[in-house]
């Protein structure tokens, strides 16, 4: 009703200067915002239905004017036609090239940070397992049968963590392959699309990125090896060990020969 109200004074406005001066015509073509108010708020009076509004109710008419704003909002919160009246299609393709560019390489310094910190995490527990083992090789035939127990069961808990760590490292390496070709494909999106600094700022974040993942790596990767060493020393230990036992067992044998005799 208020909408109503509001068109019927703009409709009165416009007639009452055609009233007020039927022969000025000047003043009629100079009074062309009233005319066109009064003739958009007819128009609208003539197309609306008979009858009550009910509460909540949307006209078609409401539902158009808010088309344009609805599918602009998706585009940096601006109305469609703003957008195009202001912008080109090839700078809306750049703009947007440009926010898959920054939104790639935050997905790829996550995922960096997270595999950095697992392959860390992996060499630790390689190097603590290294060190443990170590202690061991060197108590053989020192220990009490308790004391074995006790060292046996840290190795195996330090040889499972370690186990847990690389998986984790190669669940995540997945997901930050993943991160670098989806930066490539960005970069030569922007590439495509004339964006060239936002692709040539991806491009130097996959350098980065490779870099770090690779100091990283090479950490693990001297862990391992260390590894691998001490289980060659492990070995040679274990065989050095049950020969001295083979040696003692016949050299009390000996003894007790000698002493029979």
């Amino acid at each position: 009703m208020q909408a109503v109200g509001q068109c019927s004074v703009c409709a009165s406005r416009a007639a009452g200067g055609l009233l007020r001066n039927p022969t000025d015509l000047s003043l009629l073509r100079t009074n062309k915002n009233g005319l066109r108010r009064g003739a958009a708020c007819i128009r609208f009076i003539s197309s609306r239905k008979p009858g009550v509004q009910k509460l909540g109710e949307r006209t078609d008419t409401e539902h158009i004017s808010k088309a344009p704003f609805s599918v602009g909002r998706g585009l940096y919160a601006i109305p469609f036609t703003q957008q195009m009246g202001n912008l080109s299609h090839d700078s809306l393709i750049r703009r947007a090239a440009s926010v898959v560019t920054d939104s790639s390489s935050t997905f790829l310094s996550q995922t960096s940070l997270a595999l950095i910190n697992a392959l860390t995490d992996y060499s630790k527990a390689v190097h603590t397992r290294i060190a443990v083992q170590r202690r061991y090789l060197a108590s053989l035939g020192k220990l009490t049968p308790a004391e074995k127990d006790s060292f046996l069961e840290v190795i195996n808990g330090q040889r499972a963590e370690a186990s847990d760590r690389l998986h984790e490292c190669k669940r995540i390496e997945s997901t930050w392959i993943n991160a670098v070709n989806l930066c490539k494909m960005a970069a030569e999106a922007a590439h495509t699309s004339g964006a060239e600094q936002a692709s040539i700022t991806v491009r130097t974040n996959i350098q980065v990125a490779q870099s770090q993942v690779g100091e990283a790596r090479k950490l693990s990767a001297d862990a391992e090896k260390k590894l691998a060493e001490t289980k060659v020393e492990e070995i040679q230990r274990m065989a050095e060990y049950a020969a001295s036992l083979d040696n003692n067992e016949e050299h009390e044998v000996h003894e007790a020969y000698l002493r029979e005799d």
